[in-house]
């Protein structure tokens, strides 16, 4: 029995080490993991804008009615894939005038303000999730994540990750087109 008791400290530290190698493994897929929001209607919400900019905040109310599909990206500016994707998304809006919305997490209003005022803002509204606890509800498990919303407030389709590179963005529209089927009929 003393000896189970002294290997149970090495066997925990061998199971956190695996664990560990498995979290950092490159060809780990983050869309593997299934959202349970995908068919319901988005979780309540009501943030304000980031402060110092001239765009609205977002709620659960926005999303809802809007007549049209909405992507909703969760971004930061200390994310180095959101800035990656940024110039996909203001194409979306640009190219496609797909209408977007964005959720700032866990971020410095005066960083996002800068980050968007370098880039560009492509947000038609911005809701300020400094606590995060809006992108628990949402279930968002590391940021940039977007979602695809039906005009009736329905997610329809989650992409965890950047939206980077000619895979990703033919992943991205093969849902867009799958969402718009879905609202078609």
């Amino acid at each position: 029995m003393k000896r189970l008791f002294y290997a149970l400290p090495v066997l925990l530290a061998l199971g956190l080490g695996v664990l560990f190698v498995w979290g950092l493994n490159p060809n780990r897929d983050p869309n593997a993991v299934p959202s349970v929001l995908i068919s319901q209607q988005v979780p309540e919400f009501d943030l304000p804008t980031v402060g110092g900019m001239d765009v609205p905040g977002l709620a659960a109310s926005n999303l809802v009615g809007s007549g049209e599909l909405t992507l909703l990206n969760v971004f930061a500016s200390w994310c180095v894939p959101c800035r990656a994707e940024h110039g996909v998304l203001t194409s979306f809006v640009e190219e496609d005038g797909l209408r977007l919305v964005g959720l700032n997490y866990k971020d410095r209003a005066e960083s996002a303000a800068a980050f968007l005022d370098e880039l560009g803002n492509p947000y038609a509204r911005i809701g300020h999730d400094f606590s995060g606890r809006t992108a628990i509800e949402w279930g968002v498990t590391g940021v940039p994540e977007t979602f695809i919303i039906s005009p009736a407030g329905v997610v329809l389709y989650r992409f965890a990750g950047p939206i980077v590179g000619a895979t990703a963005v033919d992943e991205f529209n093969a849902a867009l087109d799958q969402a718009r089927e879905h609202i078609r009929r």
